[in-house]
Formats: C-alpha cells, sequence, structure tokens
C-alpha cells in the first residue's frame, strides 16, 4: 500500500487552449479512500487516467508513494484499475478472466489459483468461476471486474465509474460492497463518479472538481456544512443547497419582502458589495408565521418526509418560468396545499451560509 500524491499536475489535451486538468495538487493517505466527482468534462476520469499513466503529463509530478511515477508505463506502476464497461475477456471463464494479469507476470498455476478462490470467496463468486461473462448480471461482472483487480494485490486500486451501467438498485447495494471490502483490504483508493451521492456515502475524503481546477477536498460531512464556493454548495448536497441572491440591507439580507439576519461581522467583510447569495438547506427551512413567502407548485409525499416546491410570491407567471425553484422539505402528515402561500424561514440561523456574489466564495 502507499500514498498517492499530485504535484501540480496538468493535461493539455493537442488543440485545446485550456488544460482538462489543472495544476491539480493533491494528497491522498495510505489506506484512504478518496473520490473525485464533478460535472461531466470536469477532468476527474482525466486525473485518474493519469495516475494510471493512460494520459500524458504535461506538467507536474504524481508520486505513489515515494516513486515518481509521471513517466512511467502503467505496467511498471503498482496499480490496478476497474473500468465503467468492466473490459473483461468474452472467451474466457470468470476464473481466467481473474487470473489473467497473473498468468503474464509469471505467478506459478498453484498460487494464481489460491489467489483467484481467495477473490471469488470476497467477492460471493465462486459458483461462477466457471462462466463466461455473457452468463453473468452486470453486477456479478462488475465483481468479477473487482476481484481482476484484487488478485493483483496492487498498492492502489483505480476506479473509474464503476456503477454507471448498474440499475438504481443494484447500484445502491453495490455502493455498500465497494466501501466495505475497500475497508476490509485497507488498499489505497482512487474513485471516480459523477454522483456527488455515490461520493457523500463512500468517500473517507472527497475532492470536488470543476473545469479541470480543484474546489474543495474535505470529509462528505465538512462539504455538506462548510461549502468552499457556491459550486460546492450547489453541488453537494440532494435535493440540492437553496441559493438565494439579496440585497444588503440594514441588519441582513432581503430576499423578496423578507430581510434574512445575518450578523453585521459577516456583512462587514463584504462592505463594497451591494448583493450576497444566501444558500439554505432544505432540511433548514420550516413554515413559520414570518419568513420568505413561497408560492407553493409542486408537493412530494415520500411517506416520513415531504418536499415542497415552489418560487418567491408575487411573480407574474412568466417570471415564475425562469425563476429559481425554492426546495424545503417538511413534515408528509401535514404538507401544504399546492398552489397556496406560505412563508419559510431557517430553523438554525448558524445553518444560513452566505456567500459573495463577486467572488463566489463562502463568507460566514
Amino acid at each position: 500500500m502507499a500514498t498517492v500524491t499530485y504535484k501540480d499536475a496538468c493535461r493539455i489535451y493537442p488543440g485545446t487552449d485550456h488544460p482538462a486538468v489543472n495544476n491539480l495538487s493533491l494528497e491522498i493517505g495510505d489506506g484512504e479512500f478518496m473520490v473525485l466527482v464533478g460535472p461531466s468534462g470536469c477532468g476527474k476520469s482525466t486525473s485518474l487516467r493519469m495516475l494510471a499513466g493512460l494520459e500524458e503529463v504535461n506538467s507536474g509530478q504524481i508520486m505513489i508513494g515515494d516513486r515518481d511515477v509521471t513517466d512511467l508505463p502503467p505496467k511498471d506502476r503498482d496499480i490496478a484499475m476497474v473500468f465503467q464497461n468492466y473490459a473483461l475477456y468474452p472467451h474466457m471463464t470468470v476464473a481466467d478472466n481473474m487470473g489473467f494479469a497473473l498468468k503474464m507476470a509469471g505467478v506459478p498455476k498453484e498460487e494464481r489459483a489460491q489467489r483467484v478462490m481467495e477473490a471469488a470467496k470476497l467477492l460471493g463468486l465462486e459458483e461462477f468461476l466457471s462462466r463466461k461473462p455473457k452468463a453473468l448480471s452486470g453486477g456479478q461482472r462488475q465483481r468479477v471486474a473487482m476481484g481482476r483487480a484484487i488478485v493483483r494485490q496492487p498498492q492502489v486500486f483505480l476506479m473509474d465509474e464503476p456503477l454507471s451501467n448498474l440499475d438504481a438498485k443494484l447500484r445502491v447495494s453495490t455502493r455498500t460492497q465497494i466501501a466495505a471490502l475497500q475497508s476490509r483490504l485497507g488498499v489505497t483508493t482512487v474513485y471516480v463518479t459523477h454522483d456527488q451521492v455515490e461520493a457523500m456515502t463512500m468517500g473517507d475524503r472527497v475532492a470536488v472538481m470543476k473545469e479541470g481546477i480543484l474546489q474543495q477536498v474535505d470529509s462528505p460531512l465538512t462539504l455538506y456544512d462548510a461549502p468552499a464556493n457556491l459550486f460546492v454548495a450547489g453541488f453537494i448536497g440532494s435535493p440540492a443547497m437553496n441559493l438565494m441572491t439579496g440585497a444588503i440591507v440594514d441588519g441582513g439580507v432581503k430576499i423578496g419582502d423578507y430581510v434574512m439576519p445575518i450578523a453585521r461581522e459577516i456583512l462587514d467583510k463584504v462592505s463594497g458589495e451591494e448583493t450576497l447569495v444566501l444558500g439554505i438547506r432544505p432540511e433548514n427551512f420550516v413554515v413559520a408565521d414570518e419568513g420568505i413567502s413561497i408560492d407553493v407548485d409542486v408537493v412530494e409525499e415520500l411517506g416520513a418526509d415531504g418536499y415542497i416546491y415552489g418560487t418567491l410570491a408575487g411573480l407574474a407567471d412568466d417570471e415564475k418560468l425562469t425563476a429559481q425553484q425554492i426546495v424545503a422539505r417538511i413534515s408528509a402528515r401535514t404538507p401544504p396545499k399546492r398552489g397556496t402561500q406560505i412563508k419559510l424561514n431557517a430553523a438554525d440561523k448558524a445553518g444560513v451560509h452566505v456567500f459573495s456574489e463577486k467572488t463566489q466564495l463562502r463568507v460566514s
């Protein structure tokens, strides 16, 4: 096992004028499960492929342990990769697929069979070892791809959106299996996904990327409770944080017809700005006697919880079409009616995030 370090790593594709990955500096601890997350095209898969040796590093360094692997070929990096499309050999059995890399490395047949069987037991694949991939379900194929990585006993596991081809229910169960397996094996793992729920539930730490630039890296809970900027605030959380722009007035920020109280020391940090962006999580909203007036457009009753979706009150019908949607979690037992007007306020004023509209950074 080993640490992984990116030092100002850049990747610029030929014919493009800006880097796909721009000065990425990131340290991944020994045995850590690190998730790279972000929207399509943010550079997360390119970062992983640079570590694997499948993409050139135009500048900067990549270290595995104390070895500089920046210019090493993939076979010399002691990594194992799990791909999105499984990449299994269709003409080989499960056992042969899992043991193929060992065979190429000249591992004796007896040791090969032993390591394949150990991995098969870990993954519940013993009864499928003689089958071909076409006779397996998507989830079973994914476990075979995992097994092929495990038998190599690498220093680092790399996983590129390994669950994206599975259906929703299987994806949930498989992600818990992968997280539990990684914890048991203790192998340093770099995992790429565009699904922020996956990132939040699996990673020891999560690195959020946008347009090739690392925005924030922290524990899932810290990302949720203290997003560094507007992008992270809007990306992490499901449903997303409500981000509302309002004018700075005496005592707070005016959203619609209500002034949300904001501490003077926070407002002093942005002296010279006229507007701020307030971020409030759906679960921090409560229906109150005074607060932000909302026209309720949709009510979702989900059993224990419910969600209401609405827009600021007083907007014309054509304005509502382009207005920002506001989401609040409420008790599903006593939901407001669709088409009514309610007032929402923050249950915990300390949970109201304040962002500078000019710099996009959190100031609260």
